[in-house]
């Protein structure tokens, strides 16, 4: 895994030690670690609104970054994890191994936010390659002076920025050496280091349970199922009842018998499981920060092939919940999957439940890599905390209506229901579909947009960006 850069509060800002100056304006430009023509050049950029400024000391690089805070505050500090990437960037081509940054802004979370930037930008997937310690990032310390610096800042952000490296590289592993065994064994490791309890249910488990919808999906792999279950209970905890997330966990999909093309869809389906990856990754998140919140993460897992006995078009199967399902298409097996999930998670009882899938194409049509589609039965107070949470991380969320009158574009003349809705609203007949296994308040992400890119976008980096840990995060703490 790539180098975790250290975040440590800093009392002084070195004159020696590279460093970032953030300001709100030229005058907090601070005169003694610069020459007076230095200076002179700063302002001269900031007037031509260059905001973030490079003067190379040669010893030491300094940037200073200048705040537009004539925006809302959400995108000034998107645009502080922005300029963050920027600067890491430049550190690395350069090097270096520490960097300070001194907070001149009076902004409360422009150090935070530009610090988060620089360690999410830091991120490498580079252990297939046989030049990796060439070509791996040197930074691995950020100095932090700020006055808004809290006990436990840093701590969350460190736990954080792991949880998300951790889901980069779940996401950024190729089929071959990650199967369903090896996604759960990966989330067992994780319990054990944030100290969550975690259960892996084979299959025969499965079988027990009569999850359908997941044993169905396997049926043409060679590689048994998993039905992974991790739990965070703090006894300081201030929800009486859990929330429980639930990832999809497709390791790879081809899409089955309705096989999907090979370019530019079938070949990056390694990514199927980034639901899977953003709530294990998040529970590890909030133990290793120790969060005050009862969390269950439920991780349904298998590959989706067309080999053997793979489940046919046209086929029925029973649901854990008892409920008939018409398979029409089994390139829409993560609802299948996830509903057996959904369905499991009444037995908590839960406040809140929250699923996370890579689900439709439509959802990635509707929206891009910009943000999450989700729509549910949540209170509008949750909602609008949810929505709150995605502009604080910049993991901006599109509610989609949820009529009545989309379940009907689901109904079979056979069976209970059919798994696809026809061609128009694909991502909310996917939601009607898994509304059909809750009773509980509920809300689901489709995150098939954003959770894997296909070429570099600032810290969220290129493939798996680790989309959904840090929203879940964010809402949990603020919960």
């Amino acid at each position: 895994m790539t180098l975790l850069p250290k975040l440590v509060p800093a009392a002084a800002v070195s004159k020696t030690d590279s460093v970032v100056f953030i300001i709100k304006d030229e005058k907090q430009v601070p005169s003694a670690h610069f020459s007076a023509d230095e200076i002179k050049y700063i302002a001269g950029q900031l007037k031509e609104k260059k905001n973030l400024v490079t003067v190379n000391q040669y010893k030491r690089i300094c940037f200073v970054y200048k705040l537009d805070d004539k925006k809302e505050s959400h995108l000034v500090l998107e645009a502080c994890r922005k300029n963050g990437e920027t600067v890491v960037a430049g550190l690395n081509r350069q090097k270096k191994t520490s960097v300070t940054l001194g907070d001149e802004s009076g902004m409360k979370a422009a150090a935070i936010a530009f610090a988060e930037g620089m360690i999410l930008g830091n991120y490498q997937f580079i252990k297939y390659r046989n030049n990796e310690k060439k070509e791996k990032n040197t930074l691995s310390e950020i100095r932090i002076k700020s006055p808004f610096l809290k006990d436990d800042s840093l701590k969350n952000m460190s736990a954080v920025c792991d949880a998300v490296y951790h889901a980069r590289d779940l996401v950024n592993e190729p089929q071959n050496e990650q199967s369903a065994t090896q996604l759960a064994a990966s989330f067992v490791k994780m319990g054990r280091d944030a100290g969550f309890k975690t259960e892996v249910f084979k299959k025969a488990r499965i079988k027990a349970l009569k999850m359908g919808g997941l044993l169905a999906v396997n049926m043409g792999s060679v590689e048994p199922p998993t039905f992974t279950v991790m739990e965070w209970k703090p006894r300081n905890a201030k929800n009486k009842k859990p929330i429980v997330l639930v990832g999809k966990g497709v390791v790879y999909d081809t899409g089955g018998l309705s096989l999907k093309p090979t370019p530019n869809s079938m070949d990056y389906m390694k990514c199927d499981m980034g639901g899977a990856a953003a709530v294990g990754c998040a529970i590890y998140a909030i133990a290793k920060a120790k969060l005050p919140v009862h969390v269950i993460a439920l991780v349904p897992a298998t590959d989706n092939r067309p080999a053997g006995n793979a489940y046919a078009p046209g086929d029925v199967i029973t649901m854990m919940s008892g409920q008939s399902v018409e398979v029409l298409n089994t390139d829409a097996e993560g609802r299948l999957i996830l509903a057996d999930a959904l369905h499991y998670a009444k037995r908590y009882k839960p406040e809140l439940v929250m699923d996370f899938a890579t689900l439709t194409g439509a959802a990635s049509i509707a929206v891009g890599p910009y943000g999450i589609v989700c729509m549910g039965t949540a209170d509008e107070k949750t909602k609008n905390k949810m929505k709150e949470s995605g502009n604080n991380v910049y993991e901006r969320l599109a509610e989609f209506p949820f009529w009545d009158e989309y379940d009907e574009l689901i109904k079979s003349d056979i069976a209970e229901m059919k798994n696809i809705g026809g061609p128009v609203a694909g991502a909310i007949t996917a939601g009607k579909f898994l509304q059909r296994y809750v009773d509980y308040p509920w809300m689901h992400f489709d995150i098939a947009g954003p959770a894997f890119l296909h070429g570099r976008s600032s810290y969220r980096g290129n493939g798996g960006t680790g989309y959904g840990v840090r929203f879940i995060f964010d809402f949990l703490k603020n919960l």
